[in-house]
């Protein structure tokens, strides 16, 4: 599952054995003890050691347990159960999933389901599958399937009639957009952008009038000149962007995309994982008919640069579609 669950970008290398779990887990995820949930002297859980058949009482198919994006106490009893009764968990990771798990004193067999190896151990899922067993499938971090190929499981699990149930739980998309102060009703996710800025910009083109909030995954090290192709193309919006959320060092700078994309190439790329939320383009983007009427007027007494530029500012329109659109109304002699 490429997309780290829904929290991560990209991982160059997979690995497909489970290592013996470390206690750096807990400064990793945010949680500087490394302690299980549960109330303080308590002992740690061990879910699924005591366990005489470790499916019992699990309904058997393919489930999808969401597991924490950064601190590891954000987790749910009901995927605590899950993974400590699963027959098996296929993860992204082995070893990351094995520290998670031994936090929460859950051993169980691991295996590997990636983007670079799912074409042949979907098949080997589906035989365990079809043979009645537990399934538990689990991304690095967040809700499997979302910015990740997990769903290719799921159509096959359903193209063959077996169960699929979800174990819902953390998700940086939520977690981004109320953080935010964006409106939440409505809101449209991306996932990822293309690291290209041609193909990027074709692609914010895209969802530039979307009336709804928009949600999108970017890479740290391609924030800054990410957040200057939106401004451009999208307008200056108003927009927040999140990094580490739940960890010790979450952070969510808020501006408009403009100055979001000053600050962050002056100050450098951040560190961390990156959502980005921005404004709906509802109300900022008129009809095609406004803009024609506005850039018509500008043109009257402005050169086409100058009317986009006058236009794209005072619409809140990104300066390349304004500038495209009055160089085709002065070829049709529009004006």
């Amino acid at each position: 599952m490429a997309g780290r669950g829904d929290a991560k970008g990209k991982r160059k290398k997979r690995s497909s054995a489970a290592s013996t779990p470390s206690d750096k887990i807990g400064s990793e995820t945010g949680d500087p003890t490394g302690t299980p949930i549960g109330l303080p002297g308590h002992t740690k859980p061990s879910h699924g050691g005591g366990v005489s058949k470790p499916s019992a009482g699990l309904a058997s198919g393919l489930h999808l347990v969401a597991t924490p994006i950064g601190n590891a106490r954000d987790i749910t009893l009901r995927a605590l159960d899950t993974l400590g009764r699963a027959d098996v968990i296929a993860c992204e990771d082995t070893r990351f999933t094995a520290k998670l798990l031994a936090i929460h004193g859950i051993s169980r067999p691991l295996t590997a389901y990636h983007e670079h190896n799912a074409e042949k151990a979907r098949p080997r899922l589906i035989k365990r599958l079809k043979k009645g067993e537990t399934v538990a499938l689990v991304s690095d971090a967040g809700t499997p399937l979302v910015s990740d190929p997990g769903y290719k499981l799921v159509r096959a699990c359903l193209n063959e009639g077996i169960a699929i149930t979800p174990v819902p739980g953390a998700s940086s998309v939520l977690t981004a957009l109320v953080v935010s102060g964006m409106p939440t009703d409505r809101f449209f996710f991306a996932g990822f952008l293309p690291p290209k800025s041609a193909a990027r910009r074709k692609v914010l083109a895209g969802i530039a009038e979307i009336p709804a909030t928009l949600v999108i995954m970017e890479s740290a090290k391609r924030l800054p000149a990410s957040l200057a192709d939106m401004a451009d193309v999208l307008g200056d919006r108003r927009a927040a962007v999140t990094r580490e959320m739940t960890k010790k060092f979450e952070e969510t700078r808020r501006g408009t995309l403009s100055g979001l994309a000053g600050y962050y190439r002056e100050s450098g790329p951040p560190k961390g994982e990156v959502t980005l939320v921005i404004e709906a383009g509802a109300g900022k983007a008129a009809d095609g008919a406004e803009l024609d009427r506005r850039l018509i007027e500008a043109l009257k007494s402005e050169t086409v640069r100058d009317a986009a530029n006058l236009v794209s500012v005072s619409m809140g329109l990104g300066k390349r579609r304004v500038y495209t659109r009055a160089l085709e109304l002065k070829q049709v002699d529009k004006i």
